[in-house]
């Protein structure tokens, strides 16, 4: 207590002594609250007895994650797996094993899960009322609600769906709609927007378009639309069902054929029929993804049997192909395909390609002709605004500014450069003590716990965010300080994020294992600003993290990368098996990150890119420039999606650490730089998108 309490005084400290005999026996919440009344505290002393108490809880109730699983663990997770199989017999031996549980409301779910079909509507509304506003209750709800639409079971889906809190699954939104069209309202407009931004259908989805043509409230075009848009994000087996859904047989038969047919089925006549040119138009589409010469030889053919709207819509898949592909004459294919109804992406590419050639006249029109769901987004809020710059309206442009400025996420920070203002840490708010303290006793965020101590993140997840969802913005930042004190960082930064009045960047941008991050980056003179900004990005902190494609530990770095470096810098004493090793982790990410860096210029943009999509790709989207343009630009025409959003993630984190570590204010555009077409001085051969992180496709 003396080295926790250097401080405090005699006084204080017999306090403590009292309080923590009390707690001992009390054991409770209410305890410490009255504890907390009688006695009155230095602010010294209450954080040590805040502490105190803390360690206490987590001792007794909120352990934090271990290895070793219990004996009941391990039949819980067999129930979990039981249920998955459908295996009921199974999962109702196990859960009988497991009567007194902590997580008993799972071992409930899990064992009614496994008999789910066959389950009366008593069973399934007695567990719905036993755990009422609970998270496994809504997430018994959200299966429930997929069985009822399924049987089109819609008076009691109705009901149920009114219940269903966080209504976050596609197929039920669905199946609600299904159920309004059904009972003679119109839901078009509704499903045109869910539908449209939906790139994987599923039952009720299917069921949905199904009603939609049967009832006539999509027309020809509607189909027509969803069927060539499915296509277009490459989505074929969708497109290939939504054609079989409408009867258009030879339309989902032509979807089946291969790539290298397409050329050949575009040089066969013509048909007279809207399902013909609808066909074609299509395949024309997936042809331009390939080969974009070809695409433009096969419109050439076809360009005097198509009417003005429909060689709107075959421009329209040539645009938004040789946009994806950064093509310079994507602009005047887009200018050819003025007349088209776009999807989502191709009025997004329209503008982007505008924007790589400084066109800002287009990048106006492309913007104030997008949906209003696009309208809104923070991106295309702030390059309007940097169009009506361009048309000298500072007035206007400053008001979209101001409308995001200051929003802590990349084009907030840019915004707020904007509005004539730098990028600093808004003060911190201290996390109230009480607020702390009621929290270790919070239920749900226990389950959220054990969960994570059997590395259920999902579980965890859905408990965690179940009970953020009814906190004051001080109990969220309570609630993130209580992650911390568990080793939790993805929970602390994530539920930190929730604020948008008070804050404490320190939980959004915590700095772990520094000086281990000093030590390497000092070695390697980076920014250790940056290296943090892709850390917080890739794993946020886990550091025995694993990506889909084989990424390990904090800075998930692959297996062949791993191996590269090892072999680069001709080291014999690295253990590439042990990614989970901080250190190691660090070593051998710090170190690639560093050779792409020095490989591209030293520019952070192309060097975050290639670290996520491979630096090959990185120094050609750069070499497709004709011009030098902002970091911005660049970032924002990315061809990936997921490197795109991957980019502007980095480089506004690495703002706010440079914030965080320098306390002065930052610049982000300074950061971002100017991105210049020239070529590299000659490359490290060795380095490709076999070793990169990421190998999505737009």
């Amino acid at each position: 207590m003396r080295s926790m309490c250097g401080v405090c005084n005699i006084r204080d400290k017999m306090k403590i002594i009292q309080a923590v005999h009390s707690l001992l026996f009390l054991g409770s919440l209410s305890a410490f609250i009255a504890v907390h009344n009688m006695i009155k505290f230095s602010p010294s002393a209450l954080r040590l007895l805040l502490a105190i108490y803390t360690t206490l809880v987590l001792a007794t109730g909120c352990a934090a994650p271990v290895i070793d699983l219990s004996s009941d663990d391990q039949h819980f997770l067999a129930l979990r797996d039981a249920a998955s199989k459908e295996d009921a017999a199974r999962a109702a031996e196990l859960a009988g094993q497991l009567n007194n549980y902590a997580l008993s409301s799972y071992v409930d779910y899990y064992r009614l899960k496994a008999h789910l079909r066959s389950a009366g509507e008593d069973e399934i509304t007695d567990f719905l009322t036993r755990y009422a506003n609970t998270a496994i209750a809504d997430r018994l709800r959200n299966d429930w609600l997929l069985m009822l639409g399924h049987q089109g079971n819609w008076k009691t889906f109705d009901a149920q769906y009114a219940q269903f809190v966080l209504n976050d699954d596609t197929q039920v939104k669905c199946y609600a709609l299904l159920s309004r069209l059904k009972q003679g309202q119109n839901v078009a407009e509704d499903a045109r927007r869910l539908l449209a931004s939906s790139r994987v259908y599923g039952e009720g989805c299917y069921a949905l378009f199904s009603g939609l043509l049967e009832s006539r409230q999509f027309s020809h075009t509607d189909m027509w639309n969803q069927i060539r848009w499915a296509a277009e994000a490459n989505s074929t087996s969708v497109a290939m069902q939504l054609a079989k859904l409408a009867d258009q047989d030879k339309t989902a038969m032509a979807l089946e054929k291969p790539d290298s047919r397409l050329s050949a089925e575009l040089a066969r006549p013509l048909g007279k029929s809207e399902a013909a040119h609808e066909t074609a138009l299509i395949l024309l589409g997936r042809l331009s993804k390939t080969d974009i010469d070809q695409a433009l030889a096969s419109l050439a053919g076809l360009r005097d049997h198509l009417n003005g709207t429909e060689r709107a819509i075959a421009w329209s898949q040539i645009a938004l192909a040789a946009a994806q592909k950064l093509q310079p004459e994507a602009a005047d294919y887009w200018k050819k395909s003025a007349a088209a109804t776009l999807s989502v992406d191709a009025y997004q590419w329209r503008v982007r390609t505008a924007l790589r050639t400084l066109d800002w006249k287009n990048v106006k029109a492309g913007i104030e002709a997008m949906p209003a769901s696009l309208l809104s987004e923070p991106a295309w809020v702030y390059w309007l605004g940097r169009a009506y710059l361009a048309e000298n309206k500072p007035d206007v442009a400053q008001s979209l500014f101001q409308s995001i400025a200051g929003r802590p996420h990349f084009y907030g920070q840019l915004a707020l450069e904007e509005s004539g203002l730098q990028i600093v840490v808004p003060p911190a708010t201290p996390v109230q003590t009480l607020d702390l303290v009621a929290l270790t006793n919070n239920v749900g965020l226990q389950h959220a716990f054990q969960f994570y101590g059997m590395n259920l993140r999902t579980e965890g997840n859905r408990e965690w965010n179940w009970q953020l969802r009814s906190m004051s913005e001080p109990q969220i930042l309570a609630a993130a300080e209580l992650a911390r004190q568990h080793d939790l960082l993805d929970r602390m930064v994530s539920t930190s994020d929730r604020s948008t009045t008070i804050f404490d960047f320190s939980q959004r941008f915590p700095a772990p294992h520094a000086e281990i991050m000093a030590h390497s980056t000092a070695i390697l003179n980076l920014d250790m600003a940056w290296v943090y900004g892709l850390i917080r990005q890739e794993s946020r902190f886990i550091r025995n993290a694993r990506s889909n494609v084989g990424a390990n530990g904090l800075m998930q770095v692959m297996p062949g990368t791993a191996r590269y470096v090892v072999k680069k810098m001709k080291w014999d004493n690295v253990d590439i098996t042990r990614m989970d090793d901080i250190e190691t982790n660090i070593l051998l990410g710090t170190n690639y990150l560093n050779i792409i860096l020095g490989n591209l210029n030293g520019s952070e943009v192309l060097a975050s890119a290639g670290y996520n999509a491979g630096p090959k790709r990185a120094r050609a989207w750069r070499e497709s420039l004709d011009k030098m343009v902002e970091g911005a630009i660049f970032t924002e025409t990315i061809p990936f999606p997921e490197t795109r959003d991957y980019v502007k993630n980095v480089m506004s984190n690495a703002t706010y650490y440079a914030a965080l570590f320098s306390g002065k204010p930052q610049s982000l555009k300074a950061r971002l730089g100017m991105i210049s077409p020239f070529v590299d001085l000659p490359g490290v051969p060795e380095l490709s998108n076999t070793i990169s992180n990421n190998l999505t496709t737009p």
